[in-house]
């Protein structure tokens, strides 16, 4: 009798130990409950007269904005050199911009602007489409927008970099770009990426390189090819917004850099995406450069026609998805040059990933 109860006794610990196991186990491993959907308008004509602007937006009708993009449909012939980014950034009603005081100027934003400027030509296969990232977490349920801008460039062909920091124990979503005044023709945003407001990464000047984390800044560049004492820049950055526990989110940053465009009127393509533990596609960025951009300070590329006419959520080949797409892993950069070579120019895209740890 008392050789059976122990029997008991020790199968009942062995089981009791099982299910000890059972629950620790599992638990060491955490869902990511980051999702994003790209919603996007489809594409409205224009800039239809030259050395003008045109401003579109997307909406999400669910979740906030982490990020957005910009594609420019550019037309056929020498016009096209001149149809060229000059802004791509939140709105806190899908017209307005933020372009006054700096620091905090907008919370749980749901509106993306696509700002596509023309040059002294236009032609009438010029279009604007805008794509805002509408995200959803079950940890980051608010986000704030921070705003920083600056009185650059003022001299032709000259990198007017302005940087966005967000505030402490915040994490970094994504960013945009504005130059302002939109009616020059020769002013455009050439750069608009993650960074870091640290010495390492010379306080924005220098880009987040691939596969670092937690970038908790964004820039943005303004390019002309003339001097004008009006030239404004802005850098936007999505965060986080306060009193939220961030420390198990991880924000991983992809890069990419390819050769060219170095040839008069060409264009040039560099795509980069999310890979597998990364995380999910939440922003991401572009620029048009004179390269090495993660390891020495942001150098405009060799002309200075030179601009972008797409940074955007796309396929793995680079093309843009469509309106409700939930599976966007890839960001693609569309470069082109002006009617002039340009020599040691460089095509740079970035993704930004991310893992919320709940």
């Amino acid at each position: 009798m008392k050789s059976g109860l122990l029997r008991r006794f020790a199968t009942g610990k062995t089981v009791l130990l099982g299910a000890v196991l059972a629950l620790v186990v599992p638990g060491t491993a955490y869902a990511n409950t980051v999702s994003v959907t790209v919603k996007t308008p489809g594409a409205t004509s224009g800039p239809a007269s030259a050395n003008s602007e045109i401003s579109t937006h997307a909406d999400c009708s669910s979740g906030l904005i982490s990020g957005g993009g910009i594609n420019q449909a550019i037309g056929t012939g020498s016009s096209v050199n001149g149809n060229h980014v000059n802004g791509t950034s939140p709105s806190s009603d899908g017209t307005t911009e933020y372009t006054g005081s700096t620091g905090v100027v907008g919370t749980d934003v749901t509106h993306w602007l696509g700002i596509g400027g023309s040059g002294g030509q236009v032609n009438a296969s010029f279009s604007t489409t805008p794509y805002a990232m509408c995200f959803t977490s079950n940890l980051i349920n608010h986000t704030q927008v921070v705003m920083n801008k600056a009185n650059t460039p003022t001299v032709g062909a000259t990198a007017g970099l302005v940087t966005a920091t967000c505030p402490a124990n915040t994490r970094l979503l994504g960013g945009g770009a504005r130059t302002t005044p939109g009616n020059t023709g020769s002013l455009k945003t050439i750069a608009s990426f993650p960074t870091f407001n640290n010495s390492a990464h010379a306080f924005g000047a220098k880009a987040a390189a691939d596969g670092e984390t937690n970038p908790d800044s964004w820039s943005a560049v303004g390019w002309d090819s003339g001097a004008n004492g009006a030239n404004y820049t802005y850098a936007y950055a999505i965060c986080s917004g306060s009193g939220i526990n961030v420390s198990g989110t991880t924000l991983k940053v992809r890069h990419t850099e390819v050769s060219g465009p170095t040839t008069g009127s060409t264009g040039q393509t560099a795509t980069v995406g999310c890979g597998q533990g990364d995380g999910n596609l939440v922003s991401g960025g572009a620029a048009i450069s004179g390269g090495s951009v993660t390891t020495t300070n942001f150098t405009g590329p060799g002309s200075g026609g030179d601009h972008l006419n797409g940074s955007f959520p796309s396929t793995s080949g680079g093309a843009a998805v469509s309106d409700g797409t939930t599976t966007a892993a890839y960001w693609p950069a569309s470069a082109h040059t002006g009617g002039q070579s340009s020599p040691g120019t460089y095509t740079d895209a970035w993704a930004l990933c991310a893992n919320d740890g709940v």
